[in-house]
């Protein structure tokens, strides 16, 4: 009984000075003992949404302040795929166009909408306002935005056409839904009185404008199509013609647009 309680103080002062001996001697903390970072491979593979890509991490680097960057600094950021691939869960179709501008400061000129998105997802700043001084990115953004930006309401009133023209699609090939566009103030007034004798429900006409720009009311009429065709829907648009005895021409405020369902 004597020798065992003398020998099990004696083994834990052994345990315990080699532990201490292994950490002053490596100069490791104790609980990352065993860890390790992993070390990138300069040749970085890639699974950018199934398509394969094989590049340097110099060039996914290139910009340190980007968000492609980001993923590869320190330790990796990334899920890998069956094959040990980093794995990028965007579409890797556009994602060629990317590395070409990292690899050589080319400038896609193909699939311009799309390659911005991707930019802005990346977040690459210079290839984000190289593409913004594009004709394509331009016009939408300067001209295009900037117009639709200052007609009240109007992305929620495309979406309130389509709701009306989805309430009306039950059992019918088509739907159409009356829109009323007015540029003016003053045209807004006689909309409103033309509105008060319109052969159809008031809640179902929906009302564009005013707007102080330049674009006419056909620009707009065409920003209408192009959105909502923009949606996935097929549509076209034309003056609505009211009934006889209606007190004022329809077709200076009224079109009818028609989603067509089959």
């Amino acid at each position: 009984m004597s020798i065992s309680s003398e020998h099990k103080p004696l083994g834990k002062q052994v345990t315990g000075s080699l532990h201490t001996h292994v950490t002053r001697s490596t100069g490791a903390d104790p609980c990352m003992i065993g860890s390790k970072k992993e070390q990138l491979s300069p040749i970085v593979e890639l699974n950018v949404g199934g398509e394969m890509y094989t590049t340097t991490l110099s060039t996914l680097k290139k910009h340190p302040g980007s968000k492609l960057a980001e993923m590869f600094t320190g330790q990796p950021k990334l899920r890998r795929d069956s094959e040990g691939r980093f794995f990028i869960d965007r579409p890797g179709t556009y994602f060629k166009y990317i590395l070409e501008y990292l690899r050589s400061n080319q400038v896609p000129t193909q699939c311009i909408q799309d390659v911005y998105k991707e930019a802005l997802f990346y977040d690459i700043e210079p290839l984000i306002k190289q593409l913004e001084d594009s004709p394509q990115i331009f016009g939408e953004l300067v001209a295009r935005k900037q117009f639709l930006a200052r007609v009240p309401n109007y992305s929620e009133n495309i979406e309130l056409m389509i709701r009306i023209a989805r309430a009306e699609a039950v059992a019918s090939r088509c739907s159409g839904v009356i829109v009323c566009v007015v540029r003016t103030e003053e045209d807004a007034a006689r909309c409103q009185d033309a509105l008060n004798s319109l052969d159809t429900d008031k809640k179902s006409v929906v009302k564009f404008g005013p707007w102080k720009a330049a674009p006419s009311i056909s620009d707009l009429l065409d920003c209408i199509q192009m959105d909502v065709e923009a949606k996935g829907y097929k549509i076209s648009f034309q003056p609505h013609v009211a009934e006889k005895g209606f007190r004022f021409k329809s077709h200076d405020f009224f079109y009818k647009f028609l989603f067509t369902w089959w």
